[in-house]
This record gives structure tokens, sequence and C-alpha cells, in this order.
């Protein structure tokens, strides 16, 4: 079946089941490690997950609200979002960025400084009824379909393991957050911390708790959330991509 028609397929039974439709993402509290974190779990398969950074006239968008506020027009809102990407000072994504399969960033591969360039990184990449981390170079080797992609670094899980650069005692702490998904290839787990976490304790998160064979981090100190269900919509400075999920206009 096409990914047209799995899609309308999935759309004709959810509006068949009372709430279904509507329902809003799971977005929990979670304690790990003796660590707080924020969940918010989706269905590839079910949910339309997608990245914004540019409108059609090219403005950023920058924030939750302006994304909310557009989507009014197509008679939906924002039901969940996060920061999707590490971003230049000009709010330009860093690496590959693909929007509805246009691309406006470059794939990067090479070594470099921070944390965007501590190898191996990865990309977040969102079909049609799928979802994928994928490293980095294995992408570029065979680079598969994505209709939304974003890369970001580094990776916090690889096949199972963790960076093998994360110190279990680093005191480098952070507000973070990331994106893991289960071998499933539909389950897609977002996460941010509720206090400042080194990567070990983040990447143990997806790989113990939530049972992701493959996470990506996508930023710290900037984290923000969008969780209408918790109560929460995290504003501040202009942010770079952003990714989230949309719900008909008027959802719980």
């Amino acid at each position: 079946m096409r990914p047209e028609a799995r899609r309308a397929a999935w759309v004709a039974l959810l509006l068949l089941l009372p709430g279904m439709a509507d329902a809003a993402p799971d977005c929990r509290k979670l304690a790990h490690d003796g660590n707080r974190f924020t969940v918010c779990t989706l269905r590839a398969d079910q949910d339309e997950i997608r990245l914004w950074h540019n409108d059609a006239d090219g403005n950023l968008y920058g924030s939750f609200s302006t994304i909310d506020r557009s989507l009014q027009s197509e008679g939906k809102q924002l039901a969940f979002a996060m920061n999707g990407g590490m971003y230049h000072d000009d709010r330009s994504p860093v690496g590959l960025y693909l929007e509805n399969g246009t691309q406006s960033g470059p794939l990067v591969t090479r070594e470099g400084p921070g944390n965007f360039g501590l190898l191996p990184n990865g990309i977040f990449c969102i079909r049609d009824d799928s979802a994928e981390v994928i490293e980095s170079r294995t992408y570029a080797a065979n680079p598969p379909r994505c209709d939304f992609a974003s890369q970001s670094g580094p990776m916090l899980v690889i096949d199972g393991a963790l960076h093998p650069r994360f110190l279990v005692d680093s005191d480098s702490r952070y507000i973070r957050n990331g994106v893991g998904v289960e071998t499933d290839g539909v389950t897609v787990h977002f996460a941010i911390s509720d206090n400042r976490v080194n990567f070990h304790s983040f990447g143990r998160l997806f790989r113990d708790a939530l049972n992701t064979p493959n996470a990506l981090y996508f930023d710290g100190k900037v984290s923000r959330l969008h969780a209408p269900s918790l109560g929460r919509s995290d504003s501040g400075f202009p942010l770079g991509p952003i990714v989230g999920a949309t719900a008909p206009a008027g959802s719980e």
C-alpha cells in the first residue's frame, strides 16, 4: 500500500474511533536514576510529526506560539513541540535539514568543535508513517527517503550502546532535550530533563528507560518544550528548527 493510502486508511480508522483522532500526545513526568524528565511519546504512523523553520515567505517561525497561530488556517493546533536541532546565530540549521522533502542545510560528516561535532552525530528522519534516528555517516553512505530531517549531535545511543565519549561522572550538566525511536520504527520518544543532567545520564534514560536502540541529542541550555496537555509552553528568545506534532483545532 502506498504511503498516501496508508495515511488515508489510518485517518479513516481514527475518525471511526471516538476520541482517538483528537488524542493528545502521551506527555508525562518520569524519574530515572535520581533525575527528573518530561517525556512525550508519539506514533509516527498515527501522529502528524514534522519540522518547522521558515514560513512560506521565508520568515523564521522561532517560537511555538507562531507555529500554533499559523496552523489555525488549516484547522489545526500545535499539540506538542520542542527545539529540534542545533542552529547558527542567524537561526539557520547547523547540519542537514529537510522540510517537506526540501533540503536547506548541508549534511556534515566531519568531526568538529562543540557537541554537534562530537562524532558520531546523527539525523532524525521523519516519514509519512515511520521515523528513525540514523548515524550521519550511515545516512551519507545510503541516503534514505525522509520527508523531514534534522541533523544534530552527538548521538546519545548507537545500536543499543551509549556514545563512547560519555563520562558517567562528567560535571557538564545542563537542561537537555533529545529524541529516540523504538525498534518498531513508529514509537517516538521526545524527552527534556527537568533538572540539569550530563550526557551519560541523558543517554541512559533513552537506552534503559525508553528502550530506544538509537537516540539523538537536540541541544542543551536552549531546550524548551510545548506540551499543552501538561499546561506547559516554554518561551524565550527565537529558536531555529522546531519539531512537533499537530492535532485538530479544539483537541484536548
